[in-house]
């Protein structure tokens, strides 16, 4: 089936093999310099709908649905849930990027797929031209900074790591009540989505095995890539490409953290700011959204 075709008219659909058994979701559309696009939980690339059009009058776009989410593979979790490592996720796009003949590429990436951004610029620097991230902090700097605000605030951080098939087994009886329960609690409600892409957020959250990927996304971010994380940082390994870093004015990244100082501590250049917006920038804030990006990368 392919996800939301209403949502991306003219646009080109793939499945590119990125390992044994696993296959990536991805429209493309557009022309000009390639920008790699990468959403957010418990989202698919569907997520993009209000953005691409003007995108793609000026780049190649690449809209993919990371491993575990959407229409993408989603292989079961092993011992370490290092199968859905940032550092395997961030290789399935790097990979996916070079079958659709991209050496090099810019990122524009959302909530996950922002980290696993991160990991894709931090260890393939060459592929990575510039990388504009979405409502993040640092995912080290955010668990040890973790005080009862986050904590109540970011719940599903702390529930969706825990042993399997707990969180599983209650997302899977009702899927659609999870999309709306944990998009609609945050700031703007579920106003800003269009009731199309809410559907795709649905559907693909009830396929079999997406409530485990998704589970497995998290559960390495709270082990396996930390342990990237510290090594990086004590082999003084940063980001050195442009980077920019935007967030919602009334998310929870901006009452938790100073996100410009913390991506300061692993990059060599940021900037950003707030947008007048909440969590999901993309669908509440596009336009502010457009105008950044359409700033901050070149045409070519």
């Amino acid at each position: 089936m392919q996800n939301g075709p209403c949502l991306y008219p003219g646009f080109e659909t793939h499945d590119i093999q990125t390992g044994p058994g696993v296959r990536i979701r991805v429209r493309t559309g557009g022309q000009g310099a390639p920008l790699l696009l990468l959403h957010g939980h418990p989202q698919t690339h569907a997520m993009w709908h209000k953005v691409a059009p003007a995108l793609a009058g000026r780049f190649a776009l690449v809209l993919a649905d990371l491993r575990g989410y959407g229409d993408s593979s989603r292989p079961p979790g092993d011992a370490d849930h290092g199968n859905y490592s940032k550092r395997v996720m961030a290789r399935d796009m790097l990979q996916v990027m070079q079958a659709l003949g991209h050496a090099s590429f810019h990122v524009l990436a959302h909530d996950r797929g922002a980290r696993v951004a991160h990991r894709l610029a931090l260890d393939h620097p060459q592929a990575v031209r510039r990388l504009a991230l979405l409502d993040i902090a640092p995912t080290l700097a955010m668990y040890e900074q973790t005080g009862e605000a986050f904590a109540r605030a970011y719940w599903h951080w702390f529930f969706l790591i825990q042993p399997a098939p707990l969180p599983e087994r209650l997302i899977e009886a009702d899927p659609a009540a999870y999309v709306r329960d944990v998009m609609g609690r945050r700031s703007a409600g579920l106003a800003p989505f269009a009731p199309a892409a809410l559907a795709e957020y649905e559907r693909a959250l009830a396929l079999p095995g997406t409530a485990h990927g998704i589970c497995e996304d998290y559960r390495a971010s709270a082990g396996i890539d930390l342990d990237h994380d510290r090594a990086d940082r004590a082999g003084g390994v940063r980001l050195r490409m442009p980077l920019l870093a935007l967030w919602g004015r009334d998310g929870v990244v901006q009452r938790c953290f100073d996100p410009l100082s913390e991506w300061r501590r692993v990059a060599e250049d940021v900037r950003g700011g707030p947008l007048p917006c909440g969590h999901y920038i993309a669908e509440e804030a596009p336009e502010a959204l457009l105008a950044e990006v359409l700033a901050f990368f070149p045409r070519d």
